[in-house]
Formats: structure tokens, sequence, C-alpha cells
């Protein structure tokens, strides 16, 4: 592994992005974001989740937004996939991002308490987080973008864990407010990652359980580098420190989506180890963690964000057939 970068991110702050002046297209987005979900609200979540999965699949044709991106990485990550199988599940990773897009809005609008019944019951799984939160120091949830990572947090939210999601701004303050408020109305406590080494600590020993998508690099992020499918992969370190300072239990969770079209809640027990050498089982943690996300993307590939360029910032040692596809 590499040296992480430093800790403490260089971005604006969340009352310097409050200043920003929302540019015309900014508007223009923002309007069709709020048209979309006033039109399919009336639906109800499931159905709403049809029509917005139709509509993401224009991402992919006609418009082929990022779809270069999307399938060259697919077939990087699957060598064993020909190029129907690629386009195929490239297609469906639009119409996954069209969900998760809109289930939450649409959510926010009837209330929190009907995520429950978007989910299969989960016993096992839920019996582990709760375990989890039982030790009294609050949990570190890691998570990546992969099935609807908005309705897991609502639905933990709706079955009564204090959930706060560590969030990275958008370049549209507008949207960025919008989805902030929609994260609010479902139970969901939002807190920037500039503010994350203020306040996390504090949210831990209160018993929250803190979630954080650990699967996009980000410039002035602190993180390390770590496999992903073969590829070495900048992954942010942030739950990990937060863990090991506390000695707080770290679970993986995810939401997937199945067949019927209801969703199963995934929730897996992180090992921490603790060594002595803090930089090498902040590491531990967070390739135990990626190596969970890979196994579930490998199980559930349509319904990875794909659309995100995963491998952008490698170690400059990086060997040629292993660098960004």
């Amino acid at each position: 592994m590499t040296a992480p970068v430093p800790a403490v991110p260089t971005r604006a702050t969340p009352a310097t992005r409050a200043l920003r002046k929302p540019t015309v297209l900014h508007r223009l987005e923002y309007a069709a974001l709020r048209v979309l979900t006033s039109i399919l609200a009336p639906f109800g979540v499931p159905r709403a989740a049809q029509i917005a999965g139709v509509i993401g699949a224009w991402g992919y044709a006609p418009f082929g937004i990022r779809r270069g991106i999307v399938e060259r990485q697919i077939a990087a990550a699957f060598p064993e996939f020909d190029q129907a199988r690629v386009q195929e599940v490239a297609r469906e990773s639009y119409r996954n991002l069209g969900r998760v897009t809109v289930e939450a809005t649409v959510l926010a609008t009837i209330g929190a308490a009907h995520a429950i019944p978007l989910f299969h019951e989960c016993p096992d799984d839920w019996a582990r987080l709760v375990a989890a939160h039982a030790q009294g120091k609050g949990v570190v949830l890691v998570a990546g973008h992969v099935g609807s990572w908005e309705l897991a947090a609502a639905y933990m939210c709706a079955r009564g864990l204090p959930i706060v999601g560590i969030v990275r701004g958008a370049s549209n303050p507008l949207s960025e407010a919008y989805f902030k408020r929609t994260r609010e109305r479902l139970g969901v406590t939002v807190v920037h990652d500039s503010e994350a080494v203020r306040r996390v600590p504090r949210l831990l020993r209160d018993g929250h359980v803190v979630g954080f998508l650990s699967d996009q690099a980000a410039v002035g992020l602190a993180s390390t580098y770590v496999n992903f499918f073969g590829r070495p992969a900048k992954t942010p370190r942030g739950g990990a420190v937060f863990a090991l300072r506390g000695d707080i239990p770290v679970v993986f969770v995810a939401a997937m989506r199945q067949p019927d079209g209801l969703y199963r809640l995934v929730v897996q027990d992180v090992p921490v180890t603790h060594s002595g050498d803090r930089e090498r089982d902040v590491d531990a943690i967070m390739t135990r963690f990626t190596a969970m996300l890979e196994r579930l993307v490998r199980a559930y590939p349509d319904q990875y964000f794909w659309q995100h360029r995963r491998w952008k910032h490698q170690p400059p040692d990086t060997p040629p057939e292993l660098r960004q596809p």
C-alpha cells in the first residue's frame, strides 16, 4: 500500500458551498429533477422505480452518457463476458441508477415507514446489525454504490436505527440541498465529509450508526489503494480510521434488488484487527470491505454504479495492464 493522502479535506466547506450561485444549467437540472419526482410520486415507489428505470436506460441509449466508460470498466472487471453480455449489464446499470435516483425522493413524499414493505424479511442480517449496535459504541457502516444505497439508509431508519450519512457535496447546489432535505425527511442525519473529523467521534459516542460510501475516491479525501477486480483503486479510508480510534464495530451493508422487485438487506461484519500498526490495520479493514463489495458486484453486476471511473486514481507504478480501462 502507498501512503494515504492527508486526512483533512481541502475542499470548500458546506458554508462556502451555500454561497455558490447556481448556474442556468444547475437550475435546469434541478427543475427537471423536481418535475420528474412530482410526476412519479403519485405512482408509489415500486411503480415509480419501474418508470425511472426506463428513463435511466435512455442514458445508455440513445444518449450514450459515459457509455464507453461503463462498457470498458465492465469488460475489464469481467473478461469472461462477451460484448453482448457487457452491453446487457451496462444497460441494466443505467436502469438501476434511474431507480436509485427516484426511489428515495418518492419515498420521502409518503413517509419513511413505507420503506419496510419494500424489503424482504432478513432476520439474520438484521440481527448482525442490531448486535453491533447493542455494543453501545456506535457502528461504522461501510457501503458501496451497489444496489440501492439510499433505500438501505431509509430502511434502517424506518426500523429504528439512528443513521448518519457522510456525504460529499454535489456540483449543483440546488440538487444538493434537495437531496439533503430528502434524506432528512427519511430520518437520516446528513453530515458533509468536510465536517466528519469534527462531528463523527461524538456521533459514535452517542450511539449513532455512521455510514460511509467507501468506493469513490476524490482529491483531498484521505485514501489508500486497494485492489478492486484485480486493479489498484484509490479507496476512502475515513470509516476505518474512526473505527480504530474508538474501537468501533464495522459493518458492511447493501440493499440488493431481487427478481420480484423487493430488496434484500445484506449485512456482514467486517473484522477489525489491532496489530499496533495503525496504517496496516486501516488498510486491512478497507481491503476486507472491498473484497465484500467485489463479491456482491460479481453476484449483481448490473446493480453497480459503473458510471463512476473507479480506477481513475492509481499508484504511479501501476503496471500498464492494470491501469484504468
